[in-house]
């Protein structure tokens, strides 16, 4: 494998300052359109963990007491830096994930929402009041940051997914301790000079990197209260049993096998630019990307061929250059096993209608390039429909009703995003009303919420009470009190009963 002839080192971030120090072990950051390693990344022991939730927790006294309103200065003021700074975190994205700045571009806007709905913490911070539930007393709620969070993050998006956890908690009084993924890490350290730009006090938002060593000791340490997870299902398991049993209060979002279920009476120029948009997108390394759709009666005749007439017209080749509709993918390992997923649906008898395996890319023959691949005739029982392959690749089954194809989406072990394209609103509500999914589309391919809804998937999707930003994410970042208080002066005498509320 090729090496870049200029490697920088990308360090942790701790109480305010990048650590310095070498490191015992390091990882590899590539450049994937070129398959080079054009970083190194320090990978953290129990100790640089330790560490970094310690200055977490001395910065946490101080943050938890400052005001709301100032807080709520913090946070627009990182909110502006960041608007100030997409282009830059677009571009950085880009060089170590593979995907299009374009593409880079729509992952800031989105963590921009978030930040905007946590720029409203003076409103979500509010309690309730009831005056005189007994005589001469009153109770009221309030909501208390609960210390220390971590956030564990994957490399799919390294700005948009970290923004959805370090906002919310820092807004709510919390301070922070972020993992990012190893494969494209360099985003994490921007977002920590801007927030020391915006006025954040030191410690209250640290950065270390790592592997299953960080991760371990981040899940096991007793100074970290709550852990937030997205990635793999078998991840998610592991990260919600570990922190769990160790005390904290976990969100731990899985995986995904998104379907798209398009009807005979649909627009079907409309389903085919949202398929090839969301299966493609990203290099199809989005868990809310559409990897199953679901033609239903005769649908397939009209929209198959339009989807290859889409294929054919996509321009894949280097996420720098904004003229690319699809990038590479992440790694070279990543290629291989999507590679191996292809040969398995050709093996399984699946109709390959397009095969991405042979793609070459000019001047990036080292690239990790796999081109748009289309399956159909594709059966329930076959591993290119039942596994997550995270990667470009689209798989059509057919269904003769709606039933049966609510049948298939409901049958699947994920629930965390599906769509339906159809005229019919009968069969839309229907839809929306049964399909046992956590976020579902009407003529939207990729139903990701908005920053003031929550975003979070059922079954294997989901492993926690809680979903992640909106109003689930000030409820995680916050425990609940509930006050009792009387002023009575005139109130004497020992009363052994149990209290009344007359």
């Amino acid at each position: 494998m090729a090496v870049s002839t200029a490697i920088r080192t990308i360090a942790h971030y701790i109480d305010g300052s990048p650590v310095d120090e070498p490191s015992a072990r390091y990882g590899d950051v590539f450049d994937p359109a070129r398959g080079i390693v054009q970083a190194r990344v320090a990978f953290a022991d129990v100790a640089t963990i330790d560490r970094a939730v310690r200055a977490a927790a001395a910065a946490f006294p101080a943050w938890r007491d400052t005001p709301l309103g100032k807080r709520s200065e913090v946070l627009f003021a990182f909110r502006e830096l960041l608007r100030a700074n997409a282009q830059r975190f677009a571009q950085i994205v880009s060089s170590e994930h593979g995907k299009i700045v374009t593409d880079a571009a729509g992952e800031v806007t989105r963590a921009l929402e978030v930040v905007d709905y946590a720029c409203a913490l003076t409103q979500m911070m509010k309690g309730e009041f009831s005056e005189s539930v007994s005589r001469n007393v009153d109770t009221f709620s309030i909501r208390q940051p609960v210390g220390v969070c971590a956030g564990i993050t994957p490399f799919n998006f390294p700005m948009m997914v970290p923004a959805w956890m370090f906002a919310i908690a820092i807004a709510c009084g919390n301070t922070f301790v972020l993992k990012p993924s190893e494969r494209d890490p360099s985003a994490s350290l921007l977002v920590a000079e801007l927030w020391a730009q915006a006025g954040l006090p030191k410690g209250v938002f640290n950065v270390v990197h790592g592997d299953k060593t960080a991760v371990d000791a981040i899940l096991t340490h007793p100074g970290v209260a709550a852990v937030s997870f997205v990635g793999s299902t078998p991840i998610a398991k592991y990260v919600y049993a570990t922190a769990a049993a160790n005390g904290k209060r976990v969100q731990a979002l899985g995986g995904a096998k998104n379907h798209l279920v398009v009807m005979p009476d649909a627009d079907m120029d409309a389903a085919a630019d949202a398929l090839v948009s969301a299966a493609y997108g990203s290099a199809g390394q989005r868990c809310m990307a559409i990897s199953a759709s679901v033609t239903v009666g005769n649908a397939h005749e009209a929209l198959i061929p339009k989807i290859r007439e889409r294929i054919a017209k996509l321009k894949v080749g280097p996420g720098a250059d904004a003229g690319n509709d699809m990038g590479p993918v992440v790694t070279a390992q990543a290629r291989e096993r999507i590679v191996d997923y292809i040969a398995q649906g050709e093996d399984a008898g699946a109709t390959l209608v397009e095969d991405g395996r042979g793609l070459r890319v000019r001047d990036c023959d080292d690239g990790f390039w796999v081109g748009p691949t289309l399956f159909d005739n594709v059966t329930s029982a076959m591993t290119i429909y039942t596994d997550e392959i995270f990667g470009p690749v689209l798989v059509n089954v057919r269904a003769n009703t709606l039933d049966e194809a609510l049948e298939l989406v409901n049958g699947t072990a994920y629930g965390n995003g599906t769509s339906i394209f159809t005229r019919d609103g009968g069969a839309a509500h229907k839809f929306q009303r049964e399909v046992q999914v956590g976020m579902v589309g009407v003529n939207v391919p990729i139903p990701v919420p908005v920053g003031y809804y929550s975003f979070g998937g059922w079954k294997a999707s989901l492993f926690g009470d809680l979903h992640i930003y909106g109003e689930d994410g000030f409820r995680f970042y916050t425990r609940g009190k509930v006050v009792t208080a009387r002023w009575d002066e005139n109130q004497t005498g020992v009363n052994l009963g149990f209290p009344t509320h007359k």
